[in-house]
């Protein structure tokens, strides 16, 4: 996860089969208090498949259960090629972009971005994405021997791959009118920690959506606009408008709030401006000029802006809500499936 500041495998498949039967069954989950409206009760004029929530959460622990994904670790190695698994077993066409990045201390990351695309051929797409990679450093804790160690990034990470898996399986299942590009950005964490002692260096985050912006897995692609989704999965998550998007996607912007407030996650979308954030999107538009949208937590009530558990060990799946999940991930189908 960027500082966001204002800075100028048979087992798994076991347990994903379950928890996706979980949502056939009648039993309640935390994505069903309060129940919000389903699609057939809004105005849109196509009916998205149910997002399950469970199995969204499934994908999050999945990736947890990996360790830290952390470039140049033997975790990060193994989730990354779980990734690439998922995203083929859920019928995409896979790309891997395999790139040696250089991080602010000059450390040569061994990072993948991880594409998957649904009717490669279809020329009306759109983009969501997420980065997988999770942060090298617990620099918001407040115990500073523990500042230097990696984190989980359950909510950080994790929780927005959690989304677009379960939305890649959906699409396996009912293909919708456009074609879809999912990207797992690595390396977006691995930005100027706080406690660096050096002059602070610009772009150092992002820096997997950097080498897509110039180096994209299509010559010439091009999408209508794109969607990334940041901390998704936290318990009394808010996701304002972030100021970035609202700039240069303000449609788009627009039609996501809306969508969310007709399906009754309003709550969960409120109709007002948050804080700007540097984050993979900046970078989608400013080297390839596509829209993209920023779906973020954003806490103003909390100093950094995004909860207290941000860059510290407590981002765990104590921290992961399946009613947030749910909120986003049926928000996000709703969008897609309506685009013609």
């Amino acid at each position: 996860m960027t500082t966001k500041r204002h800075y100028p495998l048979i087992a798994a498949a076991l347990l994903t089969a379950i928890a996706i039967a979980a949502c056939g069954s009648n039993r309640k989950t935390a994505a069903d208090t309060p129940s919000p409206a389903t699609p057939a009760e809004t105005t849109a004029a196509v009916q998205a498949p149910p997002f399950c929530a469970d199995s969204a959460y499934r994908y999050v622990k999945e990736q947890v259960d990996f360790g830290p994904r952390v470039p140049n670790t033997a975790a990060h190695r193994a989730c990354g090629d779980y990734l690439i698994g998922k995203l083929k077993q859920f019928g995409a066409t896979v790309h891997v972009q395999e790139a040696d990045l250089v991080a602010y201390d000059n450390t040569i990351l061994k990072a993948r971005n991880i594409i998957g695309s649904f009717q490669p051929g279809n020329r009306r797409r759109v983009l969501l994405c997420a980065h997988w990679d999770s942060r090298p450093y617990a620099d918001s804790e407040r115990d500073k021997q523990k500042q230097r160690q990696p984190i989980l990034g359950a909510n950080d990470g994790a929780s927005g791959v959690g989304v677009l898996l379960e939305l890649a399986r959906l699409i396996q299942q009912q293909a919708p009118a456009i074609g879809v590009d999912i990207i797992f950005f690595d390396a977006e964490d691995y930005g100027i920690p706080t406690f660096h002692r050096g002059a602070y260096k610009a772009d150092t985050w992002c820096l997997g959506s950097q080498y897509w912006g110039r180096v994209p897995h299509v010559q010439g692609y091009n999408a209508r606009y794109g969607i990334l989704l940041d901390m998704v999965g936290g318990r009394g998550a808010t996701f304002y408008r972030e100021p970035f998007s609202q700039r240069t996607a303000p449609a788009q912007v627009k039609k996501i709030w809306d969508t969310a407030h007709s399906l009754g996650f309003g709550s969960f979308f409120p109709q007002e401006d948050g804080m700007e954030v540097t984050d993979d999107h900046i970078y989608v538009y400013n080297l390839t000029r596509i829209p993209c949208v920023d779906i973020i937590n954003y806490d103003p009530q909390a100093d950094s802006g995004f909860g207290d558990f941000w860059h510290t060990h407590a981002d765990n799946m104590d921290v992961i809500d399946p009613a947030t999940l749910n909120a986003v991930g049926q928000t996000v189908a709703a969008v897609i499936y309506n685009e013609k």
